[in-house]
Parts: structure tokens; sequence; C-alpha cells
């Protein structure tokens, strides 16, 4: 009796502090006058662009998203919200970032922010066409349309006030290397990969000068993950260890990103962040029990090698929550949110 009574004084106690740090991360949105996130990238932070293009990158279906609201697939890649859904409902936007080319989008949540990604996509316009999804270039021409339906909904005026306070975050690159350049090694035929490397950022730095020229003042992009790691990889090399060239690959990455964002508040104006997610997540694949999971090695949808249209109607874990990787290459809901937790103390400390 005594044991279970610590126990729910203590998950009172933890409950209570959520609502205070949510609340003191509302108050310093307010203050430094966060309107809204507007999100480019691929399936991290797709919500639901792929369904209707003619292309496999694409999850409107279940198992996926049933841990969204009423257990209903949007085209997330994951059993639930992403973590930029988590973000902004954190800052009190909405629960929700919606996609930008879903049919059903209202008026009323222009303002609140929204999402241009597509699974699939990358910095390289090539690695999207080899999936027939929304490229980073056509990502920011809708991004166009967007702010022209915005400045008729509430003038331009307010539209490019809501802008320019806007947070642009931008999460990809994973498929540039795996899709286009080790799998199906069309840009290798071309490139070493420090080359690729190089001919990533610069794609990255001309599609920033872009989003700076339509208004963008706050930037937050998303470092690259250990793709190293991911279930997918492990399985097809036969092993339970991350490969450590792969892993290589996307720290030095995230070298050349840093090194690009230290440029940009000198030469642009642009208040930039970054989200080191590599470090985050290695540690969790390496001590799983240490963030409370149970399993880092594989999805929790059917085997380890599912993901997409293989996944599509299979069994899944019980506990989603105690899995790291809801299928052979995508995160949890609840993987996301001790990401967005990372993106917003980067975001804090940088605006403070």
């Amino acid at each position: 009796m005594i044991l279970r009574v610590i126990v729910a004084l203590f998950a009172v106690l933890v409950h209570a502090q959520a609502y205070t740090d949510i609340a003191k991360l509302r108050v310093f949105a307010a203050k430094n006058n966060v309107s809204c996130i507007f999100v480019f990238g691929d399936s991290s932070v797709d919500p639901g662009n792929n369904n209707n293009l003619i292309t496999d990158q694409k999850v409107n279906f279940l198992p996926y998203g049933k841990d969204f609201y009423n257990g209903r697939p949007t085209g997330r890649f994951s059993n639930g919200r992403l973590a930029t859904d988590l973000i902004a409902e954190a800052l009190g936007h909405t629960k929700t970032i919606p996609a930008y080319l879903d049919p059903n989008l209202t008026n009323a949540q222009l303002p609140n922010g929204v999402s241009f990604a597509s699974g699939g996509s990358g910095f390289d316009d090539l690695t999207a066409e080899l999936s027939n999804v929304i490229s980073l270039s056509k990502q920011l021409d809708y991004f166009r349309q967007y702010k022209a339906r915005l400045g008729r909904l509430v003038g331009k005026k307010r539209a490019q006030k809501i802008v320019t306070n806007g947070v642009f975050l931008l999460s990809m690159g994973t498929n540039d290397f795996l899709q286009n350049y080790y799998i199906q090694p069309t840009r290798a035929k071309q490139f070493t990969i420090d080359k690729y490397q190089d001919f990533l950022i610069s794609a990255m730095t001309k599609y920033i000068k872009e989003m700076h020229v339509e208004g963008a003042r706050r930037l937050a992009v998303v470092g690259m993950e250990p793709f190293g790691c991911i279930p997918l990889i492990k399985a097809l090399r036969g092993t339970v260890e991350c490969d450590d060239v792969y892993n290589k690959v996307a720290l030095t990455f995230n070298t050349k990103i840093k090194t690009l964002m230290a440029t940009l508040k000198p030469s642009l104006g642009i208040i930039n962040f970054y989200t080191d997610i590599y470090s985050l997540i290695l540690d969790t694949v390496q001590n799983p029990r240490k963030y409370g999971f149970i399993e880092a090695s594989k999805g929790c949808c059917g085997s380890a090698l599912e993901f997409g249209p293989s996944c599509k109607g299979l069994s899944t874990c019980v506990n989603r929550s105690k899995y790291v990787y809801w299928d052979a290459v995508h995160f949890t809901e609840r993987m996301y949110k001790i990401i967005s937790e990372e993106a917003l103390q980067s975001l804090m400390k940088t605006l403070a």
C-alpha cells in the first residue's frame, strides 16, 4: 500500500512538472513572438503530403496511425504523432501540423503552420525524383502558394509578420545517402562520399537562401541521425551492431551542416539553431532502458524488415511506447517525443 502511494505521488509530481514546463515554454514562445512552424523535409516530418501521389512512399493505412487520434492513419510514418506535431502543441499552436496538400486543410489552420514535407525526399532533388515524391524545390513552391493564400486570408501585412516570426524547420538527408548514394548508387558514380556531402551542402545553402527571400528569419535544422543504426540496415547486414561506416558519414555531414549554419546569421541575418539528434539517438539505441525502452534493434511492426507498404495490415507489438522504432526505418511517437524535447531545448537556448 505504501509503495503504491509513493508511486502515485511521484506520478502526480512528474505530471505537474510537465505542465509547469509547458506553461513556461508557452510564455517563452509568446515573449519571442514565435508564431508557428513551417516544416520542410522527408518522412520524419511528413504528416500526409504523399497520400495522393503515385508513389510507394506513403502510409495512409493501418497499422500506421494506430495510436493517432481515433486510431486513424493520416500518412504519418509512425504509430502516432511526429516530433513536429509535439513541438507545435508544446508551443501552444496546434496539436498537429497539417499537410499542405491535405484536401481537408482549412483556412483556420493556415496561421498555425503547415508541413510541406514529403517522405522519400532530400536536399538533392534527384532523390525525390527516384521515388516520385515532392522535392525540396517543389516544397518551396508550395510554400509560396501558401503565402499567397495566407495573405488573402489575413492580409499581406499580417501574413508577412506570421512568416517572419515563424520557425522554418528543415529535417532531411537520410534518403540522399541511403537511397540515392548507397542502395541506388546514382550519385556514387559521380561523387566520392565527401564530394557528395559538399554537393548536398551546396544545395542546402541554395534553398536556405530561397527561404530567406521568402521571409525566413528563424531556421531550425535537424541534424542527421546515425542511420547505420536503422533496423533495416542491421537486418540487411545480418548484424545487431550499427554500421560504423554509415554512422561516420552522418557524423561528418553534421559537422558540415554546423559549419554552414555558423555563416547564416552574419551573412543573411537568420537566427538559426541546430538540433543534434545523432548523439541522442545513438545513446538511445545503445542504452534503451535509460530512456524507458526495452527494444531498440527492431521495429514494432512485423519483423525487422517491413516498412511502408510491406507493413500494411501486419500485427504490431503490444506496448508501442517501449520500442524506439515503429517500423524498420521510422520511430515511434514515444521516440519522437524525446526528439521534440531536444529540439525545444535547442530553440529556447538560441532565442533566450
